[in-house]
């Protein structure tokens, strides 16, 4: 009897099972993407990473990704690495409510992680679809930065069902502008400098607000309404879970903090979007846009030390093969490495750094190895997993490498041959 298949270089599955995408501009016809189709088969979540924000080509793969999920299967929500509380209006937009200029008043004082474009092709988009597309934002309010995107219209709802909760949570609010910025990499160091009376006050606040939300639950429904009280507390959660980052971001930064306390991020993230499922039409299909890291499907670590549960892990134990997974990566170009600069608006800066060669042992290596390295080519990975001999452990994370067990971590592999950081974002 013949003994079991001997597994094959990694390079020769990835050949074939990749197929070559003949275009980049979002405005190309969409015949190259019609393979797209038996691989994402009857999921309801498809989710398109980046292994850098600030990338020319990967916003533009992920708008033709997009427009193909949306024209020719039918999706109607795109969810994104954006704040829960900020995206509110994003999506009022979206579906037609304001001018078309005011939609830079929106997106003022945020991260421009490439959110402007899709929301302009889906309001164009709406204006003749028989069935609206829609926007969710998923994230802690103002990338961690500020709590004040989420709790003030908390504390405008507690005024209408429960106004003796206002000062304490007014208090809390103005705890936490102290120290507010554009993203958690302002906001943690300038939390750290606080008094720990003063970070324990906040942290006691809003944990007492939020289980007399929960407690109070068919009190606050009947008075608010059901939908009202839903959108309350979930943007109260936010701002737990973005305080709860303060603490863990700070603890990161200076080399300490317990592993996996990032975590909260992830989870939120993950429950944003169950959150928004549970609540759209039967039958809602989403396109979801967020960084690799968080959408791969495996725990993170650095040096064999857990860093987080990723978003992608959360939701695969929730949703299992109705998740799709597809990490994008380049072979060469350059990628934005993001510096810490705390007198910058959110943070950091942004750095156009060259490309090394691909280390050996990459995804990348393995796709210019199999003759992939220039073009774009998208690789299902499941039919690859126990069959290769020599798997690629780990994957571009901007200027690095995260290792990570790739063909475990996601489901398909989008590579292009080159990355172009978008120009003019210095600073921010």
């Amino acid at each position: 009897m013949p003994g079991p298949a001997r597994p094959a270089p990694f390079t020769d599955l990835l050949r074939q099972h990749a197929i070559e995408l003949t275009e980049l501009d979002p405005e190309a016809p969409l015949e190259d993407l019609e393979p797209l189709r038996d691989l994402i088969g009857d999921a309801r979540v498809v989710a398109l990473g980046e292994n850098s924000h600030f990338i020319d080509e990967f916003a533009a793969l992920r708008e033709r990704l997009l427009r193909f999920l949306v024209e020719r299967c039918g999706f109607t929500l795109l969810a994104f690495e954006y704040g829960f509380a900020e995206a509110l209006p994003l999506d009022a937009w979206a579906r037609g409510e304001g001018s078309e200029d005011s939609l830079a008043g929106h997106l003022a004082g945020t991260i421009p992680i490439g959110v402007e474009a899709p929301l302009r092709r889906i309001r164009r988009y709406n204006r003749t679809a028989a069935a609206p597309v829609r926007f969710a934002g998923l994230d802690v309010p103002a990338a961690g930065g500020s709590l004040r995107p989420a709790l003030a219209p908390v504390i405008d709802h507690l005024r209408r069902v429960d106004p003796e909760t206002v000062p304490a949570a007014e208090r809390a609010l103005r705890l936490a502008d102290r120290f507010a910025g554009g993203s958690a990499a302002v906001a943690a160091p300038a939390w750290a400098r606080l008094t720990s009376a003063e970070q324990d006050d906040l942290t006691a606040t809003l944990a007492r607000l939020l289980l007399r939300f929960r407690a109070l639950e068919p009190l606050y429904a009947e008075r608010g309404g059901r939908p009202g009280y839903d959108l309350a507390l979930r943007l109260l959660e936010g701002a737990c879970h973005a305080d709860h980052g303060f603490r863990a971001m700070a603890g990161l930064f200076a080399g300490e903090g317990l592993p996996g306390d990032t975590s909260a991020r992830d989870s939120y993230l993950a429950g944003s979007l169950l959150w928004h499922l549970e609540r759209s039409a039967p039958g809602t299909r989403v396109v979801l846009a967020a960084h690799n890291a968080h959408l791969q499907t495996v725990p993170i670590s650095f040096d064999g030390r857990l860093t987080g549960i990723p978003m992608g892990r959360c939701l695969r134990d929730a949703l299992g093969d109705d998740y799709l997974a597809i990490g994008l990566t380049a072979v060469t170009g350059h990628t934005a490495d993001m510096p810490r600069d705390e007198s910058a608006p959110f943070g950091f800066t942004v750095a156009a750094t060259a490309l090394a060669a691909p280390e050996p042992g990459s995804v990348e290596a393995a796709f210019a190895g199999a003759g992939l390295g220039s073009g774009t080519h998208l690789a299902d990975l499941r039919p690859l997993r126990g069959r290769a001999a020599d798997p690629p452990d780990r994957i571009r994370l901007q200027g690095s490498y995260l290792h990570t067990p790739v063909v475990a971590a996601y489901d398909a592999m989008l590579c292009t041959g080159g990355s172009t950081v978008t120009r003019g974002l210095g600073g921010l």
